[in-house]
């Protein structure tokens, strides 16, 4: 069996001397959507953070095309392929757009306009700003703009925190079809979403976790279709 394009096994860690991930696992094959799910200070952003090497693990290994990468900085993980969109602060509100975007390529030194235009196709709502302030947008723009400053490193594995938090449902609903047009690029998908019903139903794989370990992993569609993670998890 070849092993996952993203593996990040057995991990424990938190802030101080608290451990916040008892043993949590997530795994994630080229061009999946793996999403993470469970009730709030279930440990799931910090789970992300510890992928993306914010977090100092005390037992656990992180791995990326099969390359162990547990002891990188988080700079170093983005020039092995890892785009990390965090929950807030995400974007550069005195700059425009297209500055935004042109400061996602930092680590490139090969021609970026391909990639700012395919970001451009896939958001064209934020291609018709792309003189403007970014803090001028709507909210669901600004995390459009946000994802595609992610993308201009050209990713292997995007990580997502939240990126519908505090959106209206119809910008959610888009949100998650970009995600899905992202996925179908070979790009591997990592969320965390407290909308848990509606990304579960996009989602290849999904993460219950409670209490930094998992309680549930399974298929998205299989998930939702359990009675007890229903119950749980998802208001009935």
């Amino acid at each position: 069996m070849t092993e996952p394009y993203l593996s990040a096994t057995d991990m424990h860690g938190g802030y101080g001397k608290a451990d916040i991930l008892n043993g949590c696992t997530l795994t994630v094959d080229k061009g999946q959507i793996a999403v993470i799910v469970g009730p709030n200070g279930a440990g799931k952003s910090t789970a992300m953070k510890a992928v993306f090497g914010m977090l100092n693990l005390r037992e656990g290994r992180v791995t990326l095309g099969g390359e162990d990468i547990t002891a990188l900085t988080p700079q170093e993980r983005v020039r092995k392929g890892m785009g990390f969109v965090p929950q807030t602060h995400n974007i550069f509100p005195t700059m425009t757009v297209e500055e935004n975007l042109e400061m996602g390529a930092f680590i490139r030194e090969d021609d970026f306009r391909d990639t700012m235009a395919q970001v451009y196709e896939l958001f064209p709502a934020v291609a018709d700003k792309r003189k403007q302030n970014a803090g001028e947008l709507s909210g669901g723009q600004r995390q459009q703009v946000a994802v595609g400053r992610a993308l201009m490193t050209k990713p292997s594995l995007l990580m997502l925190d939240e990126p519908t938090a505090g959106v209206s449902p119809i910008v959610m609903d888009e949100l998650f079809d970009r995600i899905i047009e992202v996925a179908r690029t070979g790009i591997s998908i990592l969320m965390v979403e407290q909308n848990a019903r509606q990304a579960l139903e996009i989602a290849d794989i999904g993460y219950v976790l409670v209490q930094g370990a998992n309680r549930y992993t399974d298929s998205g569609q299989a998930l939702l279709a359990d009675p007890e993670v229903r119950r749980t998890f998802l208001g009935g």
